[in-house]
């Protein structure tokens, strides 16, 4: 089994649904007592998430660089980033590493590929639905469409993120907001919505709707197993 590195605390309630997931796949995959073989490198949110909202994003990738410079010393042989948003930095990562990182936009995209979704709505934080590090990765890479909420919805989509999901703040308010846009997004055509902030899965749940989910922290979390029992 290869050891899984995970750069996480971004924020740590999502990181918690990372673990309690590569575990699960692991167990479920080799059943008995066996367990993931990770390591963990968790950051001080409130450092990154200041950096974010100030633009300064050499910061936050040189803070997110020695975290994968440590799990990379740590033993991992492959490293996942346990958040959308701080792919935005990737490049910069990889510039000072030689372990391989699984990028979450192309494990959820290799997914909908198989599911054969053509048009996808997407839900995150606002860097991740109004910059092109993600949902342009999407249309080069994998050929699906990606659309956005509107300017009113995103704000909402984004302020819930921090203000409520991140502290493990749960409200049903926010929950029928986010349903609301979902259900605007098919009606532009999106034929699933992509879940693309590890956060929003605490919120929105497969029960809470019809429309078809992307999770991407289990999707990612999914492909980490899959990578890490790989012979």
């Amino acid at each position: 089994m290869k050891t899984i590195g995970l750069i996480g605390g971004m924020s740590w309630e999502s990181t918690a649904s990372y673990y309690k997931a590569l575990n699960q796949g692991v167990k479920a995959q080799l059943g008995g007592l066996h367990s993931a073989k990770i390591c963990l490198y968790s950051v001080d949110f409130h450092e990154i998430e200041q950096l974010q909202h100030q633009g300064k994003w050499s910061e936050t990738a040189e803070i997110l660089t020695n975290a994968a410079c440590s799990v990379e010393a740590g033993g991992a042989d492959f490293i996942l980033i346990c958040t959308n948003t701080m792919h935005k930095v990737v490049p910069d990562i990889e510039a000072h590493i030689s372990t391989p990182i699984l990028h979450i936009a192309d494990a959820t995209a290799q997914r909908l590929v198989a599911d054969g979704v053509k048009k996808v709505g997407l839900l995150g934080t606002r860097f991740t639905m109004e910059q092109d590090f993600y949902k342009q990765r999407l249309v080069d890479l994998f050929a699906v469409d990606v659309i956005v909420p509107n300017e009113a919805q995103r704000t909402i989509v984004h302020d819930v993120i921090y203000q409520e999901l991140c502290k493990g703040e749960i409200k049903q308010a926010s929950r029928e907001q986010y349903l609301q846009i979902i259900d605007d997004l098919v009606a532009q055509g999106a034929e699933a919505v992509i879940l693309g902030c590890t956060e929003i899965a605490l919120l929105v749940e497969p029960q809470h709707t019809d429309v078809k989910l992307y999770d991407t922290t289990q999707i990612h979390a999914e492909a980490a197993v899959e990578y890490a029992l790989a012979q």
